[in-house]
């Protein structure tokens, strides 16, 4: 507990488990920086029971989430469920590896733990949207669907590789390659033939159909912005994608997953997303100011 509160906060820092596990340093990294500047009380659950006795515990201090977007979205969850979301801000540090932390690049929240806590102490509330689903879920960041990587569109396709004798590389064999490569892709109708790896989904916005199962598609992103839905629809052959703003999407067809704030969900028919505008609040860096 610091001698001086010169911000005149208090916090409840609850560390995830995974964080104290994975990167100790930066989590203490962390704690010090937050201990020199609020009255801080430190949390450290073993799993998620812990974690929800120590949110609902939290009188009137700002709940900091150390650990990744799971950890995070495992806070934001509790607090929906309660009713309590949109009246209690939260403040997030980041720790993790990158693939596991992508929610807070989408955010705007800084990923080294000095900068984090920092902007803890010294950010500002800013409201936020997030989509929640027919099937209880919430996403903070975005969503992509399917769930699975998808080679971006109008990408060079991948060729096969020309053996050659005696483990020796002849001269000719790139130049052939991207020959047949290109020859491949003059000679096939673009409108018709989809590119590799595309999936048949039906994409509604607000009632209105934006995609059908006759025409495939690579890839259906959607993410909260600005209070609505936004949507992008890369088309399953060379081309832009399709976008629009809604309240509410509709994606359905065959069984697909879905990739949502880094976690896969399903196989689903059928999935609605609303957005909800200022549904939470989230301590983010000041403003820049202009040069």
């Amino acid at each position: 507990m610091p001698a001086a509160d010169p911000t005149g906060q208090r916090l409840l820092v609850v560390v995830d488990p995974v964080a104290r596990r994975v990167d100790g340093e930066s989590v203490r990294i962390a704690r010090d920086v937050l201990c020199a500047g609020a009255v801080v009380k430190i949390c450290l659950p073993d799993g998620p029971e812990e974690t929800a006795r120590a949110v609902c515990r939290r009188g009137r201090r700002r709940v900091v989430v150390v650990g990744d977007d799971r950890a995070l979205l495992r806070v934001v969850r509790l607090l929906h469920r309660q009713g309590e979301l949109a009246d209690a801000p939260l403040a997030w540090v980041p720790v993790g590896p990158l693939p596991a932390v992508s929610v807070a690049r989408v955010l705007g929240v800084p990923l080294g733990s000095v900068a984090a806590a920092r902007a803890v102490l010294d950010g500002v509330e800013r409201p936020l949207g997030l989509l929640t689903d027919d099937g209880g879920g919430l996403v903070l960041g975005g969503l992509w669907v399917p769930a699975e990587g998808r080679r971006p569109v109008g990408a060079e396709e991948p060729a096969a590789t020309v053996p050659a004798p005696s483990g020796c590389r002849p001269w000719w064999v790139p130049a052939a390659r991207t020959a047949r490569t290109a020859l491949a892709l003059l000679s096939r109708p673009a409108a018709r033939q989809p590119l590799p790896g595309c999936t048949r989904l039906r994409v509604e916005a607000d009632g209105v159909l934006l995609a059908d199962l006759d025409r495939p598609v690579a890839r259906v992103a959607v993410s909260a912005v600005e209070g609505a839905a936004d949507v992008a629809i890369h088309p399953g052959t060379v081309g832009r994608p399709v976008r629009t703003r809604a309240r509410t999407v509709t994606v359905s067809g065959p069984d697909f997953r879905y990739r949502a704030d880094n976690r896969v969900t399903g196989p689903v028919r059928t999935r609605t997303w609303t957005a909800s505008p200022d549904s939470w609040r989230l301590v983010l860096p000041p403003p820049r100011p202009f040069p």
